[in-house]
């Protein structure tokens, strides 16, 4: 009961074949230990050209296989300030060479944790759209169910948390875009440093979403534009972008400067996403742009 909706065709980054890469990089900051700011959906969002969507989100047709216009109407995914032609580094006399973005066979990894501790396999995402949910169904490709999940190191209050999952959370992946749609009576709590760039705010910042809510958490042609951009910039501005494709989410509990949980490791029950077509196009633009000139050794 799905439409199919044509993603945008992203444009190649043109990359130096050797890039001057430096001898030391700080470390990548993955937001895990900092404390983050809060925000809550939709009061922090204000009325923009790529507003989010009602529910459900673009694309997605209804059991009884209608769809309006009015939901259509947000399919175009372009804006102003995004550029649709390759964006080349200003040096012209480099060698340059394209690099093409190429859709994985699973568009997302799931792994979840309680607490600090990662508990079960990772979930690999083949389907447009698939629900982490609290209940125990053990071999649906569009359902990962988190009760099946055993922890001896469990205790009460990640027990209670669990129970609250319910119907969890929906996530699609529709026309280079992905969306995160709670079905559960509590909220989830989303941490998203692209959604975060999108609307201005800090990237660590978790953004609060009620039930029956969805927020877009990832656009694949923001992250072109990005990319692009940080091609110029060099070796170091482009693997920061690693960051951009981890989103992590809480289940009915938040973490941040607000909320007595300040790390995400402190929540009972939350789920961390890789996405995988967008890190496969990172490593392949790095892998171009050639190894650090420091040999690191076993003895160094």
């Amino acid at each position: 009961h799905y439409q199919r909706v044509e993603t945008p065709v992203l444009p190649p980054v043109l990359v130096p074949r050797h890039t001057e890469i430096p001898s030391e990089f700080p470390p990548l900051d993955d937001y895990s230990h900092s404390i983050p700011e809060n925000t809550n959906f939709p009061a922090g969002i204000e009325p923009q050209s790529n507003y989010i969507p009602e529910t459900p989100p673009p694309g997605y047709l209804s059991e009884d296989g209608e769809t309006s216009d009015h939901q259509m109407t947000h399919m175009d995914t372009s804006s102003p300030n995004l550029s649709p032609n390759p964006v080349s580094p200003t040096h012209s006399n480099l060698d340059l060479q394209p690099v093409t973005y190429c859709e994985p066979a699973f568009w997302c990894s799931i792994s979840y944790y309680e607490l600090n501790q990662r508990v079960g396999e990772t979930f690999h995402a083949s389907q447009p759209s698939l629900t982490v949910d609290g209940f125990t169904d053990p071999s649906n490709s569009e359902r990962f169910c988190l009760g099946l999940l055993s922890n001896v190191n469990r205790n009460a209050a990640v027990e209670l948390t669990r129970r609250h999952i319910g119907r969890g959370v929906r996530l699609y992946y529709i026309g280079g875009e992905v969306f995160a749609e709670c079905l559960s009576d509590s909220a989830i709590f989303v941490q998203s440093p692209n959604c975060n760039q999108r609307y201005g705010w800090h990237p660590a910042t978790v953004c609060k979403i009620p039930p029956g809510c969805n927020l877009k958490i990832f656009n694949n042609q923001e992250f072109a534009a990005l990319l692009a951009q940080s091609v110029n910039q060099g070796f170091e501005a482009v693997y920061q972008l690693t960051r951009m494709c981890t989103i992590r989410m809480s289940f009915v509990k938040g973490w941040g400067a607000e909320y007595r949980r300040q790390t995400v490791t402190s929540t009972p029950c939350w789920i961390e996403l890789h996405l995988n077509g967008p890190l496969q196009w990172l490593d392949k633009v790095l892998t171009q742009m050639g190894s650090p000139t420091v040999r690191c050794t076993s003895m160094s």
